[in-house]
């Protein structure tokens, strides 16, 4: 017994399954633009280069998404804000460090000479005992002034060295 094949049965399917080949092409082609435009607004801020990207994957598709993938930015806007920050944070840990006058060797705050060529770096206040600058005329921990440094009766006051 063999079923008779209707043209007119098969033609519907063939059109209801090209149809839906149809829209999954026009979503896919849709979705390359959203997420091409979405990837270039976290790579860039130019509002130019980001509509240009998602008018290249609108007019050449997936060759489009492709070509705005060899050209986009390596890094998003946040990668490169982090990584910024920490290079910043690497300067001034850098720059936190002393280094000696005398031979520019690494020092310790809490160093009162270079252990390489000896040069003073700090010295300790002759009443609290805690390292001040050389250059400091004042110690900032107990407001007592340094040896050798004239200071008139009542320059001090309220903490501050008077002149």
């Amino acid at each position: 017994m063999s079923l008779p094949l209707d043209l007119s049965s098969l033609g519907n399917v063939f059109l209801i399954g090209t149809t839906l080949f149809g829209a999954f092409v026009v979503a896919l082609w849709a979705s390359f633009v959203f997420w091409t435009y979405r990837d270039s607004r976290a790579r860039t801020q130019d509002r130019l280069l980001r509509v240009l990207a998602a008018l290249l994957a609108l007019i050449l598709g997936p060759l489009g998404v492709v070509v705005y993938l060899v050209l986009r930015p390596p890094k998003t806007l946040d990668q490169t804000y982090q990584t910024t920050l920490e290079e910043e944070a690497l300067l001034s840990e850098i720059e936190a460090r002393s280094a000696c006058p005398g031979c520019g060797n690494r020092t310790a705050p809490d160093w009162q000479l270079c252990p390489n060529c000896h040069t003073r770096l700090r010295r300790p206040c002759s009443r609290c005992g805690k390292l001040m600058e050389l250059p400091w005329k004042i110690c900032p921990h107990c407001a007592t002034p340094a040896p050798g440094t004239r200071v008139e009766p009542g320059a001090v006051e309220n903490g501050k060295l008077a002149g």
